[in-house]
């Protein structure tokens, strides 16, 4: 299976709740907005919705990192590039940016870990193996993409 690099969600809308005091998208909805994204690409590779129902097997999010860089407002659109960095028998570690539909800006950036869970134990489990292919495929066609400056970034105030 062939998959674009990298992957792009489709336009989402910042609504009009979703803005705080400061008049700016408020930082719990860009989670909202990358997670969105996220479920386009994830259901790409065959673990959307209906594999949780049929496989009684999901994912849960083990470590997030959010970089916000430009501000998004109330009725802007937005799309979101997916990038598979890397992968194994059970995670799968992924890049997005999240950029302003109209203007092209790259507005916040997100690294993410997740990893596939058994639903019935609760456990981690192996991604099977059809899944797998999916992924490798995916991070096949993303291996040639420029790692982003966020990616592996430390939290915390440089000494001088």
């Amino acid at each position: 299976m062939a998959f674009p690099a990298p992957f792009v969600s489709s336009p989402h809308r910042v609504e009009d709740q979703w803005t705080d005091y400061n008049g700016h998208l408020n930082m719990a909805y860009y989670n909202v907005l990358f997670d969105r994204a996220g479920d386009e690409a994830f259901d790409a590779i065959g673990l959307g919705a209906d594999y949780v129902k049929r496989a009684n097997c999901s994912f849960f999010t083990l470590e997030a990192h959010i970089t916000y860089l430009r501000e998004i407002h109330a009725g802007d659109s937005v799309t979101v590039d997916v990038h598979f960095l890397d992968y194994d028998a059970k995670r799968i570690h992924y890049f997005e940016q999240m950029r302003h539909a109209g203007e092209g800006f790259i507005a916040a950036t997100s690294e993410l870990i997740i990893i596939h869970v058994d639903m019935m134990t609760r456990k981690t489990a192996p991604f099977p193996p059809d899944v797998l292919a999916n992924i490798k495929a995916m991070r096949d066609a993303h291996a040639a993409l420029p790692i982003p400056p966020q990616v592996g970034h430390r939290i915390g105030i440089p000494k001088k």
